[in-house]
């Protein structure tokens, strides 16, 4: 099949290191993580994660709309204006009819949720909010753009667990190479540091314990790792088809070229320990995209410094490219964000293929000694990169894989 190259035109986010795209990409390359003490957390196995800070969401959003919306539906709200507005669209001249909306989440809204259950308890049905269901359903971050935004095409809301945001973008391309839209508002959001959650990652033994440094907690591929951080945030990419932006005189940041999707079928929590099906999913990007293995030169790992995780990945990498591509990690920075994920790391990948510059590893010296990657450490590695892949892995076994090209 002949299809259309698709162009990222667009590119927003909102992170626990930066309220905007610029921002987050300073604070990735920095190489330090903003982990804290959470007073939300107090008495929690866990009390620390990677949050938003320093933005009034309320503020930000503005008008009268967001007592209707959780936290994670303001990140992505956030988020996606800041994208149309890097693409240099204006949602008052286009033809609605042809935007679509993708913007995926894990666990929707599942923190405002626990907070009307407590309040029903407590104090009835007469003290929930009327906004209750609004504040808690995953469909509402592609709802509540599309009605900011005026875009009446097909708006969807994938959930693949940690893999939601890459889901997405692939979703989206698939939508703008059908001809089902000409536009495409993609990504993903996700806000879950609350007790409950915590808890329970605590509870799973997936989340990195209460010692030492805090900004050292999560350590992606180091021998000594010892689980993930939770973070927050949403990132969000316009997708349109590469002739159509150049004839409106869009320069693309960078071009999405090939997508590849499996599941384990495998275990809840756990990875395969063989990595075959999620290097099958590598492979599909890499088949999808027209490239040999041998083409990719930067890796995007999922890496989230769980013990498993980490080496099971590590493995894939080290079969699927022998050649050693530079390979960085952003959730030693970030934490976890979870659903976001996976289009955070997609479009800090678009940056990294705009600017010649690989963010280094957080909290990592050197690889596991078993693990033969070439991982980016201490400082950014700056050399020209064209052709690239983003990893995510979730939970459930859904694996995901994005590839992007210079144009």
């Amino acid at each position: 099949m002949n299809r259309p190259a698709i162009a990222v035109t667009g590119l927003g986010m909102i992170t626990p290191v930066g309220n905007d795209t610029e921002s987050t990409w300073k604070g990735v390359c920095a190489g330090v993580s903003p982990v804290r003490t959470v007073a939300a957390l107090e008495g929690c196995a866990i009390d620390f994660a990677c949050t938003v800070d320093g933005i009034d969401l309320d503020a930000a959003i503005g008008g009268r709309t967001s007592f209707r919306m959780g936290k994670y539906v303001k990140f992505a709200v956030l988020a996606a204006r800041e994208a149309v507005a890097d693409a240099g669209l204006d949602p008052a001249q286009w033809e609605g009819s042809r935007v679509a909306v993708v913007v995926g989440t894990s666990s929707g809204g599942s923190a405002s949720l626990t907070e009307q259950a407590v309040v029903l308890d407590r104090h009835g049905p007469d003290a929930t909010s009327p906004s209750g269901i609004l504040l808690t359903i995953p469909n509402m971050p592609a709802a509540e753009i599309a009605i900011q935004l005026r875009a009446t095409g097909p708006s969807m809301a994938p959930c693949t667990a940690c893999s939601s945001g890459a889901t997405a973008l692939s979703v989206a391309r698939d939508l703008l190479v059908t001809g089902q839209c000409d536009i495409a508002i993609a990504g993903a959001t996700e806000s879950i540091v609350y007790p409950v959650a915590m808890t329970g990652f605590a509870r799973s033994g997936a989340a990195a314990r209460a010692d030492g440094e805090p900004a050292r907690r999560c350590r992606p591929f180091a021998a000594d790792r010892a689980g993930l951080v939770m973070g927050e945030g949403a990132a969000v990419m316009v997708l349109e088809r590469a002739d159509d932006a150049a004839a409106r005189g869009a320069a693309p940041r960078a071009l999405l070229v090939g997508t590849g999707a499996t599941t384990d079928a495998h275990h809840p929590t756990s990875p395969h320990p063989s990595g075959a099906v999620a290097q099958a999913a590598v492979e599909a990007a890499l088949h999808d995209a027209g490239w040999a293995a041998e083409d990719v030169e930067h890796v995007n790992a999922h890496g989230t410094a769980t013990p498993m995780n980490d080496a099971t990945e590590a493995a894939l990498i080290g079969r699927v490219y022998p050649h050693r591509p530079p390979v960085t990690a952003p959730k030693g920075v970030l934490g976890h964000c979870m659903g976001a994920a996976g289009a955070i790391e997609a479009g800090l990948t678009v940056l990294t293929l705009q600017r010649g510059v690989v963010p280094p590893i957080a909290n990592l010296d050197t690889p596991a000694p078993e693990f033969d990657i070439n991982c980016v450490t201490r400082q950014p590695l700056r050399q020209p990169i064209r052709r690239a892949v983003s990893h995510s892995f979730g939970f459930g076994g859904h694996n995901a894989v994005i590839a992007l090209q210079r144009p």
